[in-house]
């Protein structure tokens, strides 16, 4: 599987050497938002924390909330990003096994992944994910529990905002809430595609 997908990426990045530049990004206003007006003047925190519990989310703010909230759900072995350890260690007790590094061949052993978010937007409770602050990918995709380290400064009111802040990174993942599908006969199913319980850990100058 692993030469498979190294000739398919070779041969993209083959094609894309030629190029001398991306394609640019399409113009676009930041003052499209629908809400902000409605939020202006209100701790984009206090709304971040609203929003995503509107769509089955968790946002925490002490990181040993995070961890009783962990050990109640037995959830007790994961990953965490090597950055983040080292302030989030001293919280978790000797009843965890938490490793910093992601071994792809036992995605199924853990049960959380802690990794750190690009940001997050309060209008709608979502969390940013992208290729320059998320260690591994797969830690932040296949646990049933994901919690994503959000800097408090890094809530952006609403969607423009975000995209004007985030650069041009090419790969943004927008996580609001867990995993959902409805395909099945329109009945919501959460944690199919992706995580089933996705919690936000806000932290200053995470």
């Amino acid at each position: 599987m692993t030469d498979d997908r190294e000739s398919i990426l070779s041969r993209v990045r083959g094609a894309l050497a030629p190029l001398d530049e991306r394609a640019a990004m399409p113009e676009y206003t930041t003052e499209i938002a629908v809400m902000r007006q409605m939020i202006a003047g209100r701790d984009l925190l206090t709304v971040f924390t609203e929003r995503i519990r509107l769509v089955n989310g968790v946002a925490l703010t002490d990181p040993a909330a995070l961890v009783e909230k962990l050990r109640a759900g037995g959830w007790t072995h994961g990953y965490c990003d090597p950055a983040l350890w080292p302030r989030l260690a001293p919280h978790f007790g000797a009843d965890f096994k938490v490793e910093i590094e992601f071994d792809r061949a036992r995605v199924d052993d853990y049960a959380f992944g802690i990794t750190r978010a690009a940001g997050a937007i309060a209008e709608t409770g979502t969390i940013i994910l992208n290729e320059a602050t998320t260690s591994r990918r797969l830690a932040a995709l296949t646990p049933w529990v994901h919690v994503a380290v959000v800097e408090r400064a890094r809530i952006f009111a609403d969607l423009p905002q975000a995209v004007a802040a985030l650069g041009p990174d090419s790969n943004v993942i927008w996580c609001t809430g867990p995993s959902k599908t409805a395909d099945v006969e329109g009945i919501l199913i959460e944690g199919v595609h992706g995580p089933g319980i996705q919690i936000a850990l806000v932290m200053q100058g995470a």
